[in-house]
């Protein structure tokens, strides 16, 4: 079964949120929510070599999601290929998955009543696509694909970053399952 995530290489992420308006088209998403976000990490270092980067935070699709474990209707679920999703039709809203998340990245919806967040484009990686955050991108900051494939694009972007250049956000027993490249600078946690 394919293990389909989103791999984000910072040094090419210019912080421009192409990502959070695609995202937020493609998947109707309501003002004031976001499923995607772009946060600047820095400067940080001494002028005139101070530095900074920006790093877009997103569902990380665990491999071992709290989310998953803590909904109590088996809403939050995991699809066979990696991908975390929520049944709005089981959710009662009870926002127990929002709270066990360690990334802060699902939203309750006051209007519907039950909780969003980002599905990795399911529907259109369904129709043989890639996500609207991938492909809107204009500096190819995000690759997608099979990490378990050495043929997709995003494998083959972490295997080419080299020795300290993979990074992930904190695992707290979750295992993120997205991974993050930066090269330019110190990984800053």
């Amino acid at each position: 079964m394919a293990n389909n995530k989103i791999v984000i290489d910072l040094d090419r992420c210019m912080g421009c949120d192409s990502c959070t308006v695609a995202c937020m088209q493609e998947n109707r998403v309501d003002l004031g929510r976001r499923y995607t976000k772009v946060l600047e990490v820095g400067p940080y270092g001494e002028f005139p070599h101070a530095q900074r980067y920006f790093l877009p935070v997103k569902c990380q699709h665990c491999l071992n999601a709290p989310c998953v474990r803590v909904c109590p209707t088996k809403a939050s679920y995991k699809r066979g290929d990696g991908i975390t999703l929520v049944d709005h039709t089981r959710c009662i809203g009870c926002q127990y998955c929002a709270m066990a998340c360690p990334y802060g990245v699902r939203s309750y919806n006051h209007d519907t009543g039950v909780i969003e967040k980002c599905t990795l484009c399911s529907h259109l990686i369904d129709a043989g696509k890639t996500p609207a955050c991938v492909d809107i991108c204009p500096g190819h900051a995000r690759l997608f694909g099979d990490l378990d494939d050495p043929s997709s694009e995003a494998a083959q972007a972490i295997a080419s970053a080299g020795d300290g250049s993979v990074h992930h956000l904190a695992d707290v027993g979750n295992k993120p399952g997205e991974a993050f490249i930066l090269t330019r600078q110190a990984w800053r946690s």
